[in-house]
């Protein structure tokens, strides 16, 4: 529900896009566009992500490698060229966030804020105080949870105030989600004036400092709503695949057409509505009633999304061993050598390193090569702190999402989550397809 307070500041909204980076199924951008004189629909270009980091072991920022700041990049130019076939136009401004939105609310005159509700700590943190400030000056403020198919706070209320920690008994509390915004947009209400804050056009990768970084350097994979659409169009073509999808299989080795959605990078950036997702596949298997159900199902991977946010919003210290209570203490090994093996793509066991290259160069592989190289650098051969591959994910993955990417790895070492498989044990799975490959030492 909006927070508001007892006096309108303004007769204009501002639209604050983080993730979101949509026009269908987004509940801020429609209400932002109610009963407004001027809408400003704003993305803040943040150096706490954005900013070059020459001490990176790979080009891009402290937080994100260049190949997820390109992606959202062309999220951003996508954003903008479908905001102004509507009237409208994004408007970038580069800063600390809080410093930025203070100075718009100011200078804009505005009476509504609107910004889709993130459960990341980082930002859980800077909206508290962006709320107070609004809530202070009489703005109204609207933030909905539309990430995700369901609003975590209501599953760990629903949990008696702790999240769930199995998959099945996430399902069983979530029930179904929210249906999608039907929102069909012929006009957005018009910018108004801009006073003197220093708006630009979506900058390039040179523009943010990195130089002449080329085109194919980058990710195969383009970023934006319309490249998700399309992709999900694309998906739901072939209805026999999509309701006999079942994880773990499929071929983590298929190059040219790989064997999965691929849909992951614009959901992690909001370019695809979970809830739109979810509602497609579920008009397929109105069609083909016959088909492969959660966990396995793709319906299900949609389920494992949320099951990952809520567990981290409701756990402190998510991201860490220590101090988290749903992680194991494990005396990890410390060293650097093996990360750097590992990280590089200098194991000298092929199937790993091929993975790790396409990492590098691709920003994304299927889900079955994560789950090699992870138990490989975790517990099935090289004993190396879940955090520290975590960091590397994080850092090269153009999908890498707070909730899900912790999540995993807890997993994968099995230090939460899954304990079926001790440390320092490798799996069946993985042990024989490494053991036919294992070299005399590494690289």
């Amino acid at each position: 529900m909006p927070l508001t307070a007892s006096m309108g500041f303004g007769s204009s909204s501002l639209m604050w896009f983080r993730k979101g980076i949509r026009i269908h199924d987004n509940p801020a951008l429609e209400y932002a566009s109610q009963s407004c004189s001027h809408l400003y629909p704003l993305f803040i270009i943040d150096p706490h992500y954005m900013k070059p980091d020459p001490n990176a072991f790979s080009p891009g920022s402290s937080r994100a490698g260049l190949n997820r700041i390109n992606f959202l990049l062309q999220s951003l130019n996508d954003l903008d060229i479908n905001i102004k076939k509507i009237g409208s136009r994004l408007l970038i401004v580069k800063g600390d966030p809080y410093e930025v939105l203070i100075r718009c609310l100011k200078q804009w005159n505005i009476g509504k804020l609107c910004f889709e509700y993130d459960t990341d700590p980082y930002y859980q943190a800077l909206d508290i105080k962006i709320k107070d400030y609004a809530l202070k000056t009489g703005i109204e403020v609207f933030s909905p949870v539309s990430h995700t198919l369901f609003n975590p706070t209501d599953i760990i209320q629903k949990n008696g105030g702790k999240p769930p920690l199995s998959y099945q008994s996430f399902v069983k509390l979530a029930g179904e989600p929210p249906s999608p915004l039907s929102t069909r947009y012929s006009s957005l209400p018009p910018v108004g004036h801009l006073g003197n804050c220093d708006i630009s056009e979506v900058p390039t990768i040179k523009d943010l400092g990195y130089g002449d970084a080329k085109l194919e350097e980058f990710s195969p994979f383009k970023g934006g709503e319309s490249e998700a659409l399309k992709r999900l169009e694309e998906c739901m073509k072939d209805k026999n695949w999509v309701a006999n999808f079942e994880k773990p299989k499929g071929n983590p080795s298929a190059f040219l057409k790989p064997a999965t959605t691929i849909l992951s990078p614009y959901l992690k950036f909001g370019c695809l509505s979970s809830r739109y997702f979810y509602q497609r596949i579920q008009d397929v298997y109105k069609i083909l009633p016959k088909h492969t159900s959660p966990p396995v199902s793709l319906l299900g991977q949609l389920l494992w999304r949320d099951f990952f946010y809520t567990a981290a919003f409701g756990t402190p210290n998510f991201d860490r061993m220590k101090g988290n209570r749903i992680c194991k203490q494990i005396p990890w090994k410390d060293d650097d050598k093996l990360l750097e093996a590992w990280r590089d793509a200098k194991t000298g066991f092929p199937w790993i390193d091929a993975i790790m290259v396409q990492l590098r160069q691709w920003g994304w592989m299927h889900h079955l090569a994560r789950h090699s190289v992870a138990c490989f650098l975790t517990r099935g051969d090289l004993f190396v702190h879940w955090e520290k591959g975590r960091d590397v994910f994080d850092r090269l993955l153009i999908d890498s999402d707070w909730a899900i990417n912790n999540g995993n790895w807890m997993w994968l070492s099995c230090s939460s989550f899954f304990y079926q498989i001790c440390p320092r044990r490798t799996s069946m799975n993985h042990g024989l397809l490494l053991q036919a490959f294992r070299p005399k030492q590494i690289a």
